[in-house]
C-alpha cells in the first residue's frame, strides 16, 4: 500500500519549528548557490551585450585586449575597405577605427583612484553599435577633445559628471554627453575621438577595428580574407565572441569559488536535514510498526520519509530563490582581470539558475533523507510496536 503525500505533509506541519529550522538551513544555502550563478550570469550579460552579433573586431594577432593590440593605419584601410563590410548612409564603409587605453579617475564615495578603459570612436562608431543611447546631452564633434561617458562612470567617479571636465593624457576633456548601452561593458566607459586620443597618447596606430558586415553569413569569407592577408598579422573573430572571451578569466573563477563554497554549506545543511529526519524516525517508531501492521509497504515507508526530507528542501529552494532574487537590485562594480579596468554589472537570475538552483535543493534533500529514510523502513514490525 502507497502512504498519502497528506501524511507527510501533516508530520511537517507538527513539527514546526525544526522544518522552519532546517528549510532555513536549506535555503541559505540554495542562496549562496543561486547568488554566486547569477553574478556569473550577469557579469557574462553585460560583456555578451557588449557585442553585436553581425560586428566583427580586428585586433593585433595574439592580443588578449585591445590595450595590448597596435593596428597601423595602412593595416586599418585595408580592413575598412573590404567588400564584406556594410556601406552607411553616407556612402563610407561601417567600420570604426579605434583607440583604446587606460586611464585613471578617483571614485566619488571613496576617492580611491581606479582604472578606466577610455575608447577612442571614429565616426561610424555609433552606427555600429545600436544599442548604445545618448540619455542626456549630445554627441561629442569629431575633431575636438570632447569626451562623452557611460552612465556608471558618470555616477560612480569625480570629475565625470555631464558638463564637468576630466583631465587625462595631458589635456583636459569636457564631459558633453552621457550614454549608456543597456548594462554592458560599454557603460563602463569613456568615449572620446579616436584622433584626439592618439595625439594625446602619443600613439601612432590604432588599437582595433570594428566593423559591421554586410551579413552574418559573410564572417568566414571576411575572416579568411583578413587573415590570409600577408600584410595583416591580425586576428578577426566576431564582437559577441571577443567580448565573450574576456570574461573567462573572472567568470571560471567565479565558478569554482561558488561551487566550493556550495559544497562546503550543503554538507552542514545535509547533516541538519539528517539529523532531523533520524529524529523523526526515533519518535515515530511505533507510529512506523502501526503502518507496517496495517499493510504498508517497506518502500512505502521509505517513500513516505524521503518525500518529507525532499519537501524540506523544496521549501528552502523557494525561500533561498526568493531572496536571491532580491539581489537583481543590487549594483556592483570590479576588475575586470583580462582588461584590468572596471566593469559594472547587475545580479541577473534567469530560468536556468532557478532550475539548477531547484535540482540542487532536491539532491540535498535526497542526500539528507535517504538514510533515516532507509532505517525506517528497515525496522521490523514487532520491534517496532514494541517500543510503543
Amino acid at each position: 500500500m502507497r502512504i498519502p503525500v497528506s501524511y507527510s505533509l501533516r508530520n511537517l506541519w507538527a513539527r514546526k519549528l525544526t522544518t522552519l529550522l532546517t528549510a532555513g538551513g536549506m535555503a541559505l544555502v540554495v542562496f549562496v548557490f543561486a547568488a554566486v550563478l547569477m553574478l556569473d550570469a550577469g557579469l557574462r550579460a553585460a560583456l555578451v551585450a557588449t557585442g553585436q552579433p553581425d560586428n566583427v573586431l580586428v585586433t593585433r594577432r595574439a592580443a588578449a585586449t585591445e590595450v595590448q593590440s597596435s593596428i597601423e593605419r595602412n593595416q586599418a584601410a585595408i580592413i575598412e575597405s573590404n567588400a564584406a563590410v556594410a556601406i552607411g548612409a553616407d556612402g563610407r564603409p561601417l567600420a570604426s577605427k579605434e583607440t583604446v587605453v587606460l586611464i585613471t579617475l578617483p571614485k566619488r564615495d571613496t576617492g580611491v583612484q581606479t582604472n578606466i578603459t577610455t575608447r577612442g570612436i571614429g565616426p561610424a562608431g555609433l552606427a555600429v553599435r545600436p544599442q548604445v543611447e545618448i540619455v542626456s546631452g549630445r554627441m561629442l564633434r569629431f575633431g575636438t577633445a570632447e569626451i562623452m561617458v557611460g552612465r556608471g562612470v558618470a555616477e560612480r567617479f569625480e570629475g565625470a559628471g555631464l558638463g564637468q571636465r576630466l583631465r587625462f593624457g595631458g589635456r583636459e576633456w569636457p564631459v558633453v554627453g552621457v550614454f549608456e548601452a543597456g548594462g554592458a561593458a560599454f557603460d563602463s566607459e569613456v568615449w572620446g575621438d579616436s584622433e584626439q586620443l592618439m595625439q594625446a597618447f602619443r600613439r601612432q596606430a590604432y588599437s582595433s577595428v570594428v566593423a559591421r558586415l554586410r551579413s552574418m553569413e559573410a564572417f568566414d569569407d571576411f575572416k579568411a580574407a583578413i587573415e590570409n592577408d600577408p600584410r595583416l598579422p591580425v586576428d578577426v573573430k566576431r564582437e559577441r565572441v571577443f567580448y565573450e572571451e574576456q570574461s573567462k578569466t573572472m567568470s571560471t573563477f567565479i565558478s569554482y569559488l561558488g561551487i566550493t563554497l556550495s559544497i562546503i554549506f550543503s554538507i552542514g545543511a545535509m547533516i541538519g536535514a539528517m539529523i532531523t529526519m533520524y529524529a523523526a524516525v526515533a519518535n515515530r517508531t511505533a507510529e512506523i510498526g502501526t503502518l507496517r501492521a496495517l499493510g504498508f509497504s517497506r518502500s512505502g515507508i521509505l517513500g513516505a520519509f524521503l518525500l518529507e526530507s525532499l519537501m524540506l528542501s523544496a521549501v528552502g529552494w523557494v525561500v533561498g530563490v526568493a531572496l536571491a532574487s532580491l539581489m537583481q537590485l543590487v549594483h556592483i562594480s570590479t576588475m575586470n582581470w583580462q582588461s584590468f579596468a572596471e566593469l559594472a554589472f547587475s545580479f541577473t537570475l534567469t530560468p536556468d539558475i532557478v532550475w539548477r538552483s531547484l535540482v540542487f535543493a532536491l539532491l540535498m534533500g535526497f542526500a539528507g533523507g535517504v538514510l533515516p529514510a532507509l532505517r525506517a523502513a528497515r525496522l521490523r514490525i514487532v520491534d517496532a510496536l514494541r517500543a510503543a
